[in-house]
C-alpha cells in the first residue's frame, strides 16, 4: 500500500469517527423526512402540470368541435339557398378539423394516462411518508429515552463527564482542606514547643518553658506506662498503711567490723617485731 493510499484511508477513518460521533439519528430522521415531503411534492406538482395540460388539451377539443357543428351548420344552410360552393368549402375545412380533433383526443387520451399514474404515485408516497413519519417519531422517542436513561445511569454511576468534574472537585476540595488542617496542626505544634514566634501578643518565655516541660513530662509518663505494660519496667513494693519504709538489707555482711574508737576508712597497721607500732 502507498503513502497516498495510507493517508488517504486514515483521512478518511478520522473524518468517518468524527462524523459519527457528530451525527444525531434525530436529525437525520428528520432530514430524510424532509426530503421525502420535497419528493412528494413535487410528484404532486407533476400530477397539477399533467391535470393542466389536459384541461387545455379539453378546451382545444370543445373549440374545435364547436367550429366543427359550426362548419356542418353553414355547410347545411348553403346549400339551402343553392350555394353548393359554400357548401363543398364548409365540409372540407370540417374535414380539417376532424384530423386535428383526432391529434388532440389521441394526446388528451396520453395525458389522461399519465396523470393517472402520476396520481395513484402520489398515493402511495403519501402513504409512504405517512408510514415513515410515524416509525420516525418512534424511533426518536426510543433514542430519546434511551439517552436519558443512559445519562441518568452515567450520573449515578459518576462516570458522566459533569459528574466527574463534580468529582473531581469535592476531591481537590477535600485534598486541599486535609493539607489546611495539617499545616494549622503543624503550626500549632511549632508554636506550643517554642519553635516559632507568636506575634500575636506578648511573649511569655516562662509559660513557654513550663508548656514544654509539661509536654515532655507527659510523654514520660506515656514512656513508663508501656514499659509497665511490657514488663520492662522496675515494679515497686507496695507499702502498707501505718508502717514505715522497710529497711534495707545488705545481701551480704561486711567482711571485718570496724573497732570502736577508730575512725572508719582506717585500716590496722600490722605490729612490727619487738612489740612496736
Amino acid at each position: 500500500m502507498s503513502v497516498m493510499k495510507r493517508m488517504s484511508m486514515i483521512f478518511k477513518s478520522k473524518a468517518n469517527k468524527a462524523l459519527d460521533k457528530m451525527e444525531d439519528p434525530r436529525e437525520t430522521l428528520d432530514y430524510s423526512y424532509q426530503r421525502q415531503l420535497e419528493m412528494l411534492q413535487k410528484v404532486r406538482r407533476g400530477v397539477a402540470d399533467v391535470a393542466t395540460s389536459r384541461k387545455r388539451l379539453e378546451l382545444q377539443i370543445n373549440q374545435l368541435e364547436q367550429q366543427q357543428n359550426k362548419l356542418t351548420e353553414q355547410g347545411r344552410k348553403a346549400l339551402q339557398v343553392g350555394r353548393e360552393d359554400l357548401a363543398r368549402e364548409a365540409l372540407t375545412r370540417r374535414s380539417g378539423l376532424d384530423s386535428e380533433l383526432g391529434n388532440l383526443r389521441a394526446q388528451y387520451q396520453q395525458l389522461q394516462g399519465e396523470e393517472e399514474k402520476l396520481t395513484l404515485a402520489s398515493q402511495r408516497l403519501q402513504a409512504k411518508v405517512d408510514s415513515f413519519r410515524t416509525r420516525k417519531e418512534t424511533i426518536k422517542a426510543t433514542y430519546t429515552a434511551a439517552e436519558a436513561q443512559t445519562k441518568i445511569n452515567e450520573a449515578f454511576s459518576g462516570i458522566s463527564e459533569e459528574m466527574g468534574d463534580v468529582g473531581l472537585a469535592i476531591q481537590r476540595a477535600e485534598e486541599k482542606t486535609e493539607n489546611m488542617k495539617a499545616r494549622a496542626g503543624a503550626i500549632d505544634e511549632l508554636l506550643a514547643s517554642g519553635a516559632l514566634e507568636d506575634f500575636s501578643g506578648p511573649r511569655d518565655d516562662i509559660q513557654a518553658e513550663l508548656d514544654r516541660m509539661g509536654a515532655t513530662h507527659g510523654v514520660d509518663a506515656e514512656l513508663e506506662a508501656l514499659k509497665a505494660e511490657l514488663g520492662q519496667g522496675t515494679p515497686q513494693k507496695e507499702l502498707n498503711p501505718g508502717q514505715g519504709a522497710p529497711a534495707q538489707q545488705h545481701p551480704q555482711a561486711a567482711p571485718h567490723a570496724q573497732p570502736q574508737g577508730q575512725p572508719q576508712g582506717q585500716g590496722q597497721w600490722p605490729q612490727q617485731p619487738g612489740g612496736h607500732q
